[in-house]
């Protein structure tokens, strides 16, 4: 391919994807449009990677970004806001993506989206994407094009805000009350995750139109809170809360300036396994290997004293 757009390029998913994609091909542009050039955190610095300052909700100038491309890579999500921010990130704007997709002539996406949606799912954030799937499907099969769903568990990785975060409330408290412990997950690397991309965009036919991005272990949110502490060398006693007190928990945490660690939206989220249904195809199908999460070991406990 000559020319890829990223969308999401700029965070912690998107710099894995650049760099997966920059390694494999590097005759390929890479266009990654963010708002904030000047923003240090949007630094991309990869040779074959071009920052473009563009708005990804406006319709006209990601037509003009999309013009000679082969492929739309679109990464953009959000993990809490109201029903409407939901809405308007993951139903609209897949929606004026695929307007300027068709524009510009586009017919091949890969769409990242998360496992355990569905129409009838128990959280604004589960239903939004089940809703932003539907757009991509109905708009590239009405014209014929070509789009891979990749659904992944949560993402772990050394620079992931939820590995860390957890690292950290270790550190400091000596015990850790948490609603949700005994929610299902099956973490996947986001090296994998990137490797999946450029799979998808290399293998067509694929496996399939959805692929479902698990790691080899089903691990409790309480097991994947103690597995972090023990790899950091800072395990701690985890207090489970009743939903309920998770409730009132995350709602208190929602005061709070910044972004929450857990939010009500969350919470309703793990009511839905986020592990592989079994029934599609998994990045084995993609001929990858998946690596669990034990592949963070270094990074928490890192082999120089003075990097401790």
């Amino acid at each position: 391919m000559r020319k890829i757009v990223i969308t999401g390029g700029t965070g912690f998913v998107g710099r894995s994807v650049c760099e997966a994609l920059a390694a494999a091909d590097a005759g390929c542009r890479l266009v990654v449009p963010t708002r904030r050039l000047a923003n240090g955190r949007t630094v991309v610095t990869l040779p074959t990677v071009d920052l473009v300052e563009a708005d990804v909700h406006s319709t006209d100038e990601m037509a003009a970004l999309l013009q000679g491309a082969d492929a739309l890579v679109h990464l953009v999500a959000i993990l809490h806001g109201s029903a409407d921010a939901f809405d308007r990130v993951h139903v609209q704007l897949p929606r004026s993506l695929a307007a300027a997709c068709a524009r510009a002539g586009v017919r091949r996406v890969v769409h990242v989206s998360a496992l355990g949606v569905a129409a009838n799912a128990p959280s604004d954030y589960l239903r939004s994407k089940a809703a932003g799937e539907a757009v991509w499907q109905q708009a590239l099969g009405a014209a014929g094009g070509d789009l891979t769903i990749l659904r992944p568990s949560v993402i772990f990785g050394a620079d992931d805000r939820f590995t860390n975060l957890f690292a950290r409330l270790q550190r400091l408290f000596p015990v850790l009350p948490l609603a949700g412990t005994q929610a299902r997950f099956q973490p996947v690397w986001v090296g994998d995750v990137a490797q999946a991309v450029l799979r998808s965009l290399q293998q067509r036919p694929g496996p399939g139109p959805v692929v479902e991005c698990a790691g080899p272990q089903v691990l409790t949110l309480a097991e994947i809170v103690q597995r972090v502490g023990t790899m950091a060398g800072c395990r701690r006693p985890v207090l489970p809360l009743p939903e309920a007190a998770g409730l009132l928990q995350a709602a208190a945490m929602g005061l709070l300036p910044g972004e929450p660690l857990m939010s009500r939206d969350n919470l309703l989220s793990m009511r839905v396994p986020n592990v592989a249904s079994g029934r599609l195809p998994g990045l084995r199908d993609l001929g990858l290997t998946p690596q669990a999460i034990d592949i963070l070991a270094p990074h928490f406990r890192p082999a120089d004293p003075r990097a401790r």
